[in-house]
Formats: structure tokens, C-alpha cells, sequence
């Protein structure tokens, strides 16, 4: 508890007249002040997937060397070396803090353009490097930005669409219909209900989705609809994708959707625009089946046919 407390602490977070080792009422609300700041979902409550950010958090850039490993280093540090190869023109893809072969590859190129050793291994000498030449660079969205904007500019019809469809319990009836009815008019559908939502990330970066949609349980009263968000980025592509599901989301049901940007892990780790459908309580959700169908059936069209973000969302 004491580590949790210094760690919220160093990343801007320390809980206010919290007695150490205590998980106090002050605690609870440090770890939901960091929940909301890092797109989590905020309960308080210092979960797996919470502490871990938490850790990641610790990093900054220049704290450790990075180089490809197994596992992948995850960091802050990493997603800021990514923010800035993409500012200086080298495209890591999105910035999700997550050190794979595409940061490496983009790393090894920026160090041959520099004249440095090119070894795919940010030391001091890469790090400095990067920040003259990001101060240098000016203020722009990076190529990251740029270019999944490119990847989503070209209309699309629904039958050319590759989709994931996943769930993670309790919603696998709304799934399975989900994906039937996607099939049927005409999208080619692989449907996933691994439990891990890296392991439904990595089935869909595999199957090369053009789009993921997921559907949670919730034990709330809600519909929150989440793309892939961070502070310097956001997928134009999910939240697009999102708008249109909250579009038709709030013609279609009783509850009133609402649009999110999170770090959430499934929506961290696909390398496709993807959403997360977080629903609640089950029992309205599973009744409201095939409203919720033909609203994600109809999103998806007309995502194709303007996968470019929605005016006004």
C-alpha cells in the first residue's frame, strides 16, 4: 500500500492526508483522479490493470534504456519517445506507450538520419538527440496522426469491411447477433470472446480488421461507446467509428449513449480504428438484442461510407 501511495504520488497523484499503508477514503480518491487523467475506468478501486498503469506511469523518458525485449516494455517513456519520432517525422504508428517493432524500426531509422549508431536501442545519446530536434520542429499532430487520417479518407463499402467482433462476458448473445448480422449483409466477421483484451487485440491485429467492436458488461446503468484516446493523440478512425454507434445508438435505445476517449487496454493494443461498447445492467441490454444489432450494422455502413470523423461529435 505504501508503494501505491508513493507511486500515485510521483506521477501527480498523492492522495491528501492519507495515512500510510492505509487504503483510505483519500487513497480511494487519488486512485480515481488518476482512473479519469489516464482513460480508465474509474472505481477506486487499484485493480490489476489500474496498478500496472499505475507502474507505467513511473517511467519517464531517459529513466532506462529501451530496446525490444519479450516481454514488450510498456511505459510513459515509451509512448513519449513515440510522440516524438512521429513529431520529427518518423512513423511509430499510435502512440500507446507500448515498445514494439514498429517504434524499433522508426528508432533505427531516426538514428541512420541522425548519425548515430543505428541499434534500435534509445540511450542518452537518442534522447538528447530527439529533443533538440523536437524543440527544433514546431507544433504539428506528428505523421502518426497524419497518416491514419490517410488510411480512413477513402470510402468503403460494408462488404469490404473486415471486422472483429468481441466480447468479454456476459454480453455473448449480443455479440454472436452482432456478428451474424454483419455477416449476412455482406462483411467479412471473425468473432472473439478471449478473456484478455490483449489476446483479442493480437486476434485482430492478426486477422488484419479494418474495424474492431467490442461489448462489455457492466454492472452500471449505461452505454458508454470508448475509442483510443490519449492526451497528445487520438484515433481518428475509432472515434469516427464511435460517433456513428452513438448516432445510432440514441435513436435506436432507451439508454442514452455516451462518447469516450480511453486508454483502455483492448483499444491500446489494436492496431485498427476500434470501439468498446460498455453496457449496462445486462438484462436491458441482452433484451434490447436486436435494436442494438441493427444500430452497430447500420454504424458500420455508414462508417464506410465516411470513415472520416463525424462534424459536430
Amino acid at each position: 500500500m505504501r508503494d501505491l501511495q508513493r507511486r500515485l504520488g510521483a506521477a501527480g497523484y498523492a492522495p491528501v492526508g492519507a495515512e500510510a499503508g492505509s487504503f483510505c477514503a483519500s487513497t480511494v480518491d487519488a486512485v480515481s483522479r488518476f482512473q479519469e487523467a489516464r482513460g480508465l475506468n474509474v472505481d477506486g478501486i487499484c485493480d490489476e490493470q489500474t496498478w500496472l498503469a499505475v507502474i507505467e506511469a513511473g517511467y519517464r523518458l531517459g529513466d532506462r534504456t529501451l530496446l525490444l525485449k519479450a516481454p514488450q516494455l510498456r511505459g510513459d517513456d515509451v509512448e513519449d519517445l513515440q510522440r516524438a519520432l512521429n513529431h520529427v517525422g518518423f512513423d511509430c504508428g499510435r502512440p500507446n506507450g507500448i515498445l514494439g517493432p514498429g517504434t524499433i524500426s522508426a528508432l533505427t531509422d531516426f538514428q541512420k538520419n541522425c548519425g548515430l549508431p543505428a541499434d534500435g536501442i534509445c540511450g542518452r545519446k537518442t534522447v538528447k538527440m530527439l529533443d533538440v530536434l523536437r524543440r527544433q520542429s514546431g507544433s504539428g499532430p506528428g505523421v502518426a496522426s497524419v497518416r491514419e487520417h490517410e488510411s480512413v479518407r477513402t470510402p468503403t463499402s460494408l462488404e469490404s469491411l473486415r471486422i472483429v467482433v468481441g466480447q468479454f462476458g456476459g454480453l455473448s448473445s449480443v455479440g454472436r447477433s452482432v456478428a451474424r448480422s454483419l455477416r449476412q449483409n455482406g462483411a467479412t466477421v471473425m468473432s472473439t470472446d478471449e478473456y484478455e483484451a490483449g489476446a483479442q487485440a493480437a486476434a485482430a491485429n492478426r486477422f488484419g480488421a479494418t474495424i474492431y467492436i467490442g461489448f462489455e458488461a457492466s454492472p452500471n446503468v449505461c452505454c458508454d461507446i470508448s475509442y483510443f484516446s490519449v492526451p497528445a493523440f487520438f484515433s481518428v478512425g475509432g472515434r469516427s467509428l464511435a460517433a456513428h454507434v452513438v448516432q445510432q445508438f440514441e435513436s435506436a435505445l432507451p439508454m442514452t449513449p455516451t462518447l469516450r476517449g480511453m486508454r483502455l487496454p483492448v483499444l491500446r493494443e489494436t492496431q485498427m480504428p476500434a470501439v468498446l461498447c460498455s453496457m449496462g445492467p445486462v438484462r436491458e441490454v441482452v433484451d434490447a438484442t436486436s435494436l442494438i444489432t441493427r444500430a452497430v450494422v447500420v454504424a458500420a455502413r455508414h462508417w464506410g461510407d465516411g470513415p472520416l470523423p463525424m462534424p459536430n461529435v
